[in-house]
């Protein structure tokens, strides 16, 4: 299951993984660092603002980038938690061992910063495939520290609708827009680009619209280097943006939203001047038989996907859409795919953005009235409430009646001991006091209820014979006052026509509300229609597919290439991409499809994976593992990792800020290799820790041989991780190998450039490979 690596074999491992030693390796020659500490996030703030002025930022680079405290900063943004309580005295410590940061500071500073020798090209695996480059640490930390400084120029300035690269406004918080806000859409396009890097066209529009904010000659020229060098490159039309590919700088993000931030105020600006044509009117002054349909315009962007939707006509959007593709084309100079941008009807069809299916369907579809048989199993449970409340009360009585015996037993027994002796307290005020309150609970439930009342009114003022004139007169008048007395109280409390009408009034309110109801969900449902948005049923079941989740049949079965991992490694892998997949979908109105693929296919394919590496039946893996896939930690703690069934049936809509897909999970496993080398340093950023051990990187389109340009074999939307990288070895400690397989501890960094901003599960990455 293992195959041991031949000592050539090996030594090429270590050579490769050591070839860029010097810029993330310890290096003991370093001076002692400075007694300095990262800026926090608002005095960051404060001094990228204190060089405003004129309307323009001036000297960022190397005022403020190349500032030791930044660049710890960024460092720390960089930095794996590995379990230490105070990570800002850690941190110094960790990055100084590597390289100096003011030695880094001055010369960007001095303009003598080399990007170039800080790139690392990985050829890949096959003759024709495509180099990849990425940054080594050093520059990690320089790209970062860009983009924490204009974050804090550009963020604040961008257009509400704009999403993805921003604190709090991801996936999810886009698709909460959609639903809460959109009414009435009526035709909607994509804007869709064609695939193409950024060539120096763009970068040279990008430039200028930079200086357009920022005066800095130096800190654009830097921009420009990273694009010559291919450290940071921008491919529209993919599928790379927001997923944590390592194709994928962190600076991606901020980079393209600054480009199509015109693009954003224009618009902005079409939306004002349909707002502005659209009369005024006092929605409390219509009548109820008028619809006033004011036409609006709704735009959502996340990074490159663009959404347009319409509430008005047809050649309006037909207009709106030849205007956008001829501003992105001669202004942005970017190739738009017009055949995949076309509009379509809100109503009719379906359209695709982030991974999610939209559709506008009247309000009865997202809250269907109750069927017949929910009806009856709701009557049914309020019947068997009500039961369960009678046995309550009933035994609330019986407990309270065995209660004040005793109390009355106990107090005679105290005043019959006493013989005249007082007590510091009056205990028969309290048991007064205590029975008194029992009384007014009883009273107040007994004239409650319809019935007692009706039945006690009867037996107390039908055929009584003092009622009768001839013995009334024959009885002494003190009697016959006293029951006089006592109907006129038992009219006043007893009886039954005030109950009766209340009972009468609250049947005809619940009719009334019952019948209003059923008009507003009728007219709603002719004259409004909202947004619906549903997981792709038909592309999950393919990627299940794909990834050899299932067979042809449908039914999981065992991935044998994971065989070669441990237990625990095997339940980690299932779990990332099972929580990926319900935390990605979790606002989808078929989220019951979702949780059936993780609870059935995901766990019965990772229990058919256990019973194939040990030779042993499905029953005797579910015995020995439970249904729940319980394993132990390194403190032979017992844990659950894999969402259980109770868990993934309470699961629902979640407040997330940006989910990152299942793709990086799916489409990569990593094995790990039977060595006798020496130990080596883990691969994560500022990570110090020798107790490692080597994997190799398998990628599903070269293990299953499929192209992804081949949209019939591969799952349309669904990324892939660059080549490059398939059969690279890589040395992990526990910790950062658990963050990879599930992602529940750390943000994992890389150091070094092997992979970058691979996610695998809220923000947890495989951006720290050191070569």
């Amino acid at each position: 299951m293992r195959r041991i690596v031949s000592s050539n074999s090996r030594l090429s491992i270590l050579s490769n993984l050591l070839r860029f030693h010097s810029n993330s390796a310890l290096n003991p020659t370093f001076p002692s660092p400075l007694p300095i500490t990262p800026i926090s996030q608002s005095d960051l703030e404060t001094l990228v603002l204190n060089h405003y002025s004129h309307g323009k930022f001036h000297n960022l680079l190397r005022n403020v980038v190349a500032t030791p405290t930044v660049l710890l900063a960024a460092s720390k943004n960089l930095h794996p938690n590995n379990g230490a309580e105070n990570l800002d005295s850690f941190v110094p410590d960790s990055v100084h061992n590597r390289f100096s940061i003011e030695d880094m500071a001055q010369q960007l500073r001095d303009d003598r910063f080399d990007i170039e020798s800080c790139c690392l090209r990985i050829m890949p695996s096959r003759v024709k495939g495509e180099t990849l480059i990425l940054p080594n640490l050093k520059l990690k930390v320089v790209i970062e520290a860009v983009r924490m400084v204009l974050e804090i120029v550009y963020d604040k300035r961008f257009m509400t609708f704009v999403y993805g690269g921003r604190v709090g406004m991801g996936r999810h918080t886009a698709i909460r827009y959609l639903k809460t806000t959109v009414e009435n859409p009526s035709w909607w396009f994509r804007v869709r680009f064609a695939p193409e890097l950024f060539n120096s066209t763009n970068v040279g529009k990008l430039s200028s619209f930079i200086e357009e904010k920022i005066d800095d000659k130096f800190l654009v020229d830097l921009v420009k280097s990273l694009f010559e060098c291919e450290a940071v490159r921008i491919e529209l039309g993919g599928c790379f943006f927001g997923r944590g590919f390592p194709q994928e700088s962190s600076l991606c993000s901020i980079l393209l939203n600054i480009y199509l931030n015109g693009f954003d105020k224009e618009i902005q600006d079409f939306r004002l001047q349909i707002d502005g044509r659209n009369p005024r009117f006092d929605y409390d002054e219509l009548s109820e038989r008028v619809f006033h349909k004011p036409v609006k315009i709704y735009a959502v962007r996340y990074l490159d996907e663009i959404l347009i939707i319409t509430s008005g006509s047809k050649l309006l959007t037909l207009n709106l859409n030849n205007h956008i593709v001829k501003f992105l084309e001669e202004e942005l100079g970017l190739r738009v795919d017009k055949l995949n941008s076309a509009i379509h009807s809100a109503v009719s069809e379906n359209i695709d953005f982030m991974g999610m299916e939209l559709q506008a369907v009247p309000p009865s579809v997202l809250h269907p009235p109750l069927s017949d048989k929910a009806i009856r199993a709701r009557k049914k449970y309020i019947k068997q409430k009500e039961g369960k409340a009678l046995e309550m009360r009933n035994a609330r009585e019986t407990n309270r009646k065995k209660l004040g015996l005793k109390i009355l037993n106990h107090v005679f027994k105290k005043l019959k001991r006493s013989n005249g002796f007082k007590f510091d307290f009056n205990i028969e005020e309290e048991v007064r006091v205590l029975f008194a309150s029992w009384a007014a609970a009883v009273v107040q439930e007994f004239l409650a209820s319809y019935e007692e009342r009706l039945d006690w009114h009867r037996k107390l003022s039908s055929g009584d014979f003092l009622s009768l004139r001839n013995i009334r007169d024959q009885l002494p008048q003190e009697l016959v006052d006293a029951y006089d007395q006592l109907q006129e109280q038992v009219d006043k409390y007893l009886t039954p026509l005030k109950a009766r009408k209340a009972l009468e009034e609250k049947e005809r309110q619940i009719e009334e509300k019952e019948s209003h109801s059923y008009a507003k969900s009728t007219v709603e449902d002719l004259t409004k229609l909202c947004m619906k948005v549903a997981a792709p049923e038909e592309l999950v079941r393919k990627a299940v597919k794909l990834a050899k989740f299932t067979n042809s049949m449908g039914r999981p079965r065992p991935i044998k290439v994971l065989i070669a991992l441990e237990d625990s490694d095997i339940i980690k892998w299932y779990a990332g991409v099972g929580r990926r997949w319900l935390d990605f979908f979790c606002c989808c109105r078929n989220f019951r499809m979702v949780k059936t693929v993780v609870t059935y296919h995901l766990r019965f394919s990772c229990i058919l994976t256990l019973a194939e590496k040990h030779e042993s039946t499905k029953r005797e893996v579910i015995r020995h593992f439970t249904k729940d896939l319980k394993t132990y930690n390194e403190y032979s703690e017992e844990e659950v990792i894999f969402p259980t069934e109770r868990e993934i049936k309470m699961m629902g809509d979640k407040d997330l800020s940006d989910p990152k897909s299942v793709d990086g999970v799916l489409s990569m496993a990593l094995i790990r290799l039977a060595s006798e080398e020496a130990t080596a340093s883990c691969m994560a950023h500022f990570c110090d820790r020798m107790d490692t051990s080597f994997f190799r990187i398998r990628l599903l389109q070269s293990r299953l041989n499929v192209n992804p340009l081949n949209k019939d074999k591969w799952v349309p939307g669904m990324g892939a991780i660059h080549e490059s990288l398939n059969r690279k070895c890589v040395s992990l400690c526990s910790n950062h190998k658990d963050d990879l397989f599930f992602g529940s501890r750390y943000p994992a960094c890389i150091k070094g450039s092997q992979c970058q901003q691979l996610d695998f599960h809220g923000g947890k990455s495989l951006s720290f490979l050191r070569v």
